[in-house]
Protein backbone atom coordinates (compact mmCIF):
# COMPACT_ATOMS: atom_id res chain seq x y z
CA UNK A 1 0.00 0.00 0.00
CA UNK A 2 0.93 3.58 -0.17
CA UNK A 3 2.07 5.77 2.57
CA UNK A 4 1.49 8.87 3.30
CA UNK A 5 4.16 11.20 5.51
CA UNK A 6 3.38 14.09 6.67
CA UNK A 7 6.15 16.70 8.20
CA UNK A 8 6.72 16.73 12.06
CA UNK A 9 6.16 20.70 11.61
CA UNK A 10 2.34 19.95 11.84
CA UNK A 11 2.81 17.67 14.63
CA UNK A 12 3.06 20.33 17.14
CA UNK A 13 -0.74 20.85 16.06
CA UNK A 14 -2.20 17.65 15.85
CA UNK A 15 -1.37 13.88 15.47
CA UNK A 16 0.45 13.41 12.19
CA UNK A 17 1.05 9.48 11.78
CA UNK A 18 1.71 7.67 8.90
CA UNK A 19 -1.08 6.42 6.92
CA UNK A 20 -1.81 3.44 4.32
CA UNK A 21 -3.61 3.92 1.73
CA UNK A 22 -5.32 2.29 -1.19
CA UNK A 23 -6.18 4.89 -3.08
CA UNK A 24 -5.79 5.97 -6.97
CA UNK A 25 -4.60 9.75 -6.74
CA UNK A 26 -3.36 12.13 -4.26
CA UNK A 27 -6.50 13.98 -3.86
CA UNK A 28 -8.34 10.49 -2.78
CA UNK A 29 -5.29 9.70 -0.33
CA UNK A 30 -5.62 12.96 1.16
CA UNK A 31 -9.27 12.82 1.25
CA UNK A 32 -8.88 10.01 3.35
CA UNK A 33 -6.51 11.05 5.58
CA UNK A 34 -8.70 13.99 6.34
CA UNK A 35 -11.73 11.42 6.17
CA UNK A 36 -9.89 9.82 9.17
CA UNK A 37 -8.61 13.63 11.04
CA UNK A 38 -10.29 16.74 9.44
CA UNK A 39 -8.40 19.23 11.20
CA UNK A 40 -5.76 18.04 8.90
CA UNK A 41 -7.60 19.46 6.20
CA UNK A 42 -7.05 22.59 7.35
CA UNK A 43 -3.37 22.81 7.55
CA UNK A 44 -2.73 21.55 3.84
CA UNK A 45 -5.62 22.69 1.79
CA UNK A 46 -6.67 26.13 1.21
CA UNK A 47 -10.86 26.77 1.06
CA UNK A 48 -11.04 26.32 -2.60
CA UNK A 49 -9.42 22.57 -2.13
CA UNK A 50 -6.02 23.26 -3.72
CA UNK A 51 -2.90 22.61 -1.77
CA UNK A 52 -1.83 25.68 0.72
CA UNK A 53 0.84 28.07 -0.72
CA UNK A 54 3.17 27.21 2.07
CA UNK A 55 2.84 22.73 1.09
CA UNK A 56 4.55 20.67 -0.83
CA UNK A 57 3.62 17.45 -1.98
CA UNK A 58 6.57 14.40 -3.43
CA UNK A 59 5.11 11.25 -4.57
CA UNK A 60 8.46 8.95 -4.61
CA UNK A 61 10.75 11.88 -4.78
CA UNK A 62 8.93 14.13 -7.65
CA UNK A 63 7.00 17.08 -6.71
CA UNK A 64 3.27 16.54 -7.20
CA UNK A 65 -0.05 18.17 -7.75
CA UNK A 66 -3.08 16.86 -6.23
CA UNK A 67 -4.09 14.65 -9.37
CA UNK A 68 -1.14 12.46 -9.57
CA UNK A 69 -1.46 9.27 -9.90
CA UNK A 70 -0.63 6.93 -6.90
CA UNK A 71 1.04 3.59 -7.39
CA UNK A 72 0.48 0.67 -4.96
CA UNK A 73 3.52 1.23 -3.40
CA UNK A 74 4.28 4.91 -3.80
CA UNK A 75 5.66 7.04 -0.41
CA UNK A 76 3.66 10.34 0.01
CA UNK A 77 5.58 12.86 1.77
CA UNK A 78 3.43 16.41 2.83
CA UNK A 79 5.72 19.21 3.75
CA UNK A 80 5.20 22.66 4.59
CA UNK A 81 7.59 25.39 3.84
CA UNK A 82 9.18 26.90 6.96
CA UNK A 83 9.71 30.75 7.14
CA UNK A 84 11.41 32.87 9.51
CA UNK A 85 14.13 35.38 9.96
Amino acid sequence: MAQIIFTQQLARFLPVPTLETQAATLRAALDGAFAANPRLGAYVLDEQGRLRANVVVFIDGKRSELDEPLGSDSRIYVLQALSGG
